[in-house]
């Protein structure tokens, strides 16, 4: 949505930030396309920097709607990357001045394997069993593992 902005003056973007936003309430892929082709039309003469960033773009922001519905908000949310983010800068804000772009890359490093390990026991952000329907191999499951 920042990007769409940039490209509108001031005084529209309200208007225009509501209509973008009936794309996303849409309940199908193939609806809220169609919702996109409709603001794009509607917005063609006024806004042509934004409906080229829409031309382009349609694709990759609607993405998401190819996953299960109950995948959607923890796709389109972007609060995971700025968390991580957030941590990253705390710690680098500890460490201060690094003394070679090495001892950058192992901190960033470390904080993702950290991450990365987390998010692979603890955190089920999304589960096996809904993402199955997205899959041709079925889920399998040790005899050990209880769920």
């Amino acid at each position: 949505m920042r990007n769409a902005m940039a490209h509108l003056a001031p005084k529209q973007r309200p208007a225009v930030m509501a209509m973008l936003k009936t794309i996303f309430a849409q309940d199908t892929a193939e609806a809220a396309r169609e919702q996109w082709a409709s603001v794009a039309d509607a917005l063609r003469e006024r806004c042509p920097k934004l409906v080229e960033l829409m031309d382009r773009s349609r694709e990759e922001v609607l993405v998401y709607m190819s996953f299960p519905r109950e995948h959607w908000g923890q796709i389109a949310s972007t609060n995971p990357l700025e968390r991580l983010n957030g941590e990253i800068k705390r710690r680098a804000d500890v460490v201060g001045i690094f003394p070679n772009d090495r001892a950058v890359i192992r901190l960033v490093g470390a904080l993702m394997l950290e991450q990365n390990d987390e998010w692979a026991v603890s955190r089920h952000y999304m589960s096996l069993e809904s993402l199955s329907a997205l899959s041709d191999d079925p889920v399998r499951r040790l005899s050990a593992v209880t769920a």
